[in-house]
């Protein structure tokens, strides 16, 4: 199977310092053991998709940051009902269409549509999308060396998904940190989650178009010597849309704390990850971040948790789709 694969299946099986109380439920009506009666294999079935998929292609894989990705975009716009996936009709355009959505990885979706299928076969009209896609971005975050937590389950796919929320509701990567603040906070999330949950920017990559006018600029916020490694495959104005750079510079598909410590020297390439130490509170916490893994792991896990209670469907509310892109 291979190392990294090895080593994912045995953080799944141990119980780590993140792992969350199994028989918890929360007051949003999500439980741990949700599907322990209706498809109590669900969470294997998922990490056999997964992989299936990995083997395929070999890292980097965009599948790993994408999915992860993927999660927060869903969880910001509507709450975490699957509302991104659904494709855009004649009558309407989706979430997934909206601009600041183009770049997500058309292998995130895939692999919450093979999972899908997957339970389909042996818990027909069961399992809602909106929880695989949850369970898989704990699973990629542990593909990756990061920390594992236990997944609360319960949540029902949502009826609306429409782009122009999500391109109101999503921050830009040029944002100030007063923007990202307000977005964050208007979705019930505070300025440590904000913190935190950017550390996911540990792992993945971002195209060039994000940070063009940034490296064009010779921001004095940006190290010098990065700037002009990456105009080399991003060379201002003639960028190539499809061309990305990583995130991580040091240690792209590792999850990790390098990110933060990345913010402290300079090194990040996206405005909003960089203007997270213009703030007196934030700074310090980013600081804290750069030199404790642990601490970051253990925010980070708690953070997640936080994140996939928004907004969530439960009871007779929303649907449990037969098919992840598009409603019944």
């Amino acid at each position: 199977m291979g190392f990294i694969v090895l080593l994912g299946t045995l953080l799944l099986m141990i119980n780590s310092v993140f792992l969350v109380n199994s028989s918890s439920s929360s007051s949003s009506g999500l439980s741990v053991n949700f599907y322990k009666r209706t498809c109590p294999n669900v969470e294997e079935k998922i990490w056999e998709v997964l992989v299936k998929k990995m083997k395929e292609h070999p890292t980097p894989n965009i599948t790993i940051p994408g999915t992860l990705r993927l999660f927060f975009h869903d969880c910001f716009v509507e709450g975490c009902d699957g509302s991104v996936l659904i494709t855009s009709t004649a009558e309407n355009k989706t979430e997934r269409d909206a601009d600041i959505n183009l770049s997500l990885a058309g292998d995130a979706f895939d692999i919450v549509v093979r999972a899908k299928k997957v339970l389909e076969e042996s818990c027909p009209g069961v399992v809602s999308c909106s929880d695989i896609l949850a369970i898989l971005a704990r699973d990629v975050v542990v593909w990756v060396q990061g920390p594992y937590w236990e997944v609360e389950k319960g949540r029902r796919d949502g009826l609306i998904s429409i782009a122009e929320n999500a391109q109101a509701l999503m921050p830009p990567s040029d944002s100030n940190l007063t923007d990202l603040v307000r977005r964050f906070e208007s979705q019930g999330l505070s300025t440590v989650d904000l913190i935190t949950l950017s550390g996911a920017h540990t792992i993945g990559f971002t195209h060039c178009s994000e940070f063009a006018l940034r490296i064009n600029k010779s921001d004095p916020t940006l190290d010098p010597k990065l700037r002009k490694k990456v105009l080399g495959s991003c060379p201002f104005p003639k960028i190539d849309p499809e061309v990305a750079e990583a995130l991580d510079q040091s240690s792209p598909m590792i999850f990790d704390n390098q990110f933060f410590k990345n913010i402290r020297q300079h090194k990040v390439l996206l405005t909003s990850d960089q203007v997270l130490v213009s703030g007196d509170a934030s700074r310090r916490l980013v600081y804290r971040y750069a030199e404790n893994q642990e601490v970051f792991f253990k925010e980070f896990v708690t953070a997640m948790i936080k994140l996939g209670r928004l907004g969530v469907k439960t009871g007779n509310k929303g649907e449990i789709r037969r098919d992840c892109t598009k409603f019944n």
